[in-house]
């Protein structure tokens, strides 16, 4: 639990165990709403193959799980970690344009 608090510059468990919630309940609304997501640009599990609803579907659940984790970071009141958590990691995946 020291080396996860060295390395992401927190000082309390209390702060760890808000944080690993706010990574669950993120997850967990990304995944929910992205069905809806898919039937607003049309997306039909019944009229499409799984092979091609999916992986359209998983992809969906990224852009929504990157703003939900904002959101939740700030309404948890650890904005300023996720804001920093975020572009991170979007520029780890070669989108840090973004941020400039």
């Amino acid at each position: 639990m020291e080396k996860l608090k060295k390395r992401w510059g927190i000082e309390s468990n209390f702060q760890i165990v808000v944080i690993f919630i706010v990574f669950g309940v993120t997850g967990s609304c990304a995944a929910k709403l992205a069905a809806p997501a898919a039937d607003l640009i049309g997306l039909d599990k019944e009229q499409l193959s799984g092979w091609i609803y999916w992986p359209i579907r998983i992809l969906l659940i990224f852009p929504i799980y990157q703003v939900l984790l904002v959101f939740f970071g700030w309404l948890f009141g650890q904005f300023q970690f996720f804001w920093n958590f975020e572009k991170k990691m979007l520029k780890r995946m070669g989108l840090g344009f973004l941020f400039n």
